[in-house]
């Protein structure tokens, strides 16, 4: 059997809606072959049955099930539907990097300290059935309005969807190694000013450290100690362009012990020291 296929965005920017509907067939009616659509194609079948292909791949979607069409790849109709079948279509686009990767790949995008990864199984039974079928029909209505509220309506819906659908897919125990790598980069963040070793990390998230970097290494592609330094050195970066602190004000506000330890670890990473960093910035 095929691995589950996931689309991995990564954002900002975030992923727009742009037009959606329900649709209802009946026996014997199939779904259009399409080749090079431009958008994504999101179907959620509420009743009934759709059989759909993409590239070679085929899936046989039920009532709660829901699966994500590329922009840039052939898709088709497998067979005729059987019985009446309602379904809802919903198109979205990104101006971000994207890419598609099976399941035991760890693919090549990820989120930092800025950014993040939103990440979506192709195909997913929604538990959480009703809400979803709420969210649809209200973004089928607020598509059919061309007012401004209403640009908003369906974006801000449109972004709930999405969450819902990022956080289904990293309640599964199979994906856990993003869900570990993610709340020590929360714990990270939160405790940057302060010491924090290996064994702190460790005892905050119940977890052995060797187990807690693995995670890292795969979704951050490093440490948590590299992690922690590049954050801090981030974190040095914003203070030298918006205030006018001394440097070893900031090394300290930042989690550095010593000045001149700071002042090194910052040349090494920018290829300057921070004064000339701030000049460079605040001219």
């Amino acid at each position: 059997m095929p691995e589950e296929l996931l689309l991995t965005f990564r954002s900002p920017p975030l992923p727009f809606f742009i037009e959606s509907n329900r649709v209802e067939y009946s026996p014997g009616q199939e779904h259009p072959n399409r080749n090079q659509l431009g958008v994504f194609d999101m179907l959620f079948v509420n009743e009934g049955a759709l059989h759909i292909g993409e590239n070679g791949r085929e899936w046989s979607l039920s009532a709660g099930d829901m699966l994500i069409l590329r922009p840039d790849a052939w898709h088709y109709s497998v067979r005729p539907c059987e019985d009446k079948t309602v379904f809802d279509w919903l198109h979205f686009q990104t101006m971000g990097e994207w890419e598609e990767t099976e399941g035991s790949q760890s693919g090549t995008l990820r989120g930092d300290y800025y950014t993040y990864a939103i990440r979506l199984p192709k195909r997913m039974n929604l538990a959480y059935l009703d809400e979803a079928k709420q969210l649809f029909t209200k973004l089928h209505e607020a598509a059919q309005s061309s007012s401004h509220g209403a640009f908003w309506d369906r974006q801000q819906m449109f972004l709930r969807l999405m969450q819902m659908l990022d956080d289904g897919w990293r309640n599964e125990a199979a994906r856990s190694a993003v869900s570990v790598a993610e709340r020590a980069a929360a714990y990270l963040q939160m405790n940057y000013k302060t010491p924090v070793s290996n064994t702190m990390l460790s005892e905050a998230l119940q977890l052995h450290i060797n187990y807690i970097t693995r995670c890292m290494s795969e979704v951050f592609d490093c440490t948590p100690q590299q992690y922690l330094l590049f954050y801090r050195l981030d974190q040095a970066k914003l203070l030298l362009i918006k205030t006018e602190w001394p440097i070893a004000q900031i090394a300290e506000e930042t989690g550095f012990r010593q000045t001149p330890h700071f002042s090194r670890l910052f040349a090494a990473q920018t290829g300057m020291p921070p004064l000339k960093y701030r000049k460079r910035f605040t001219m």
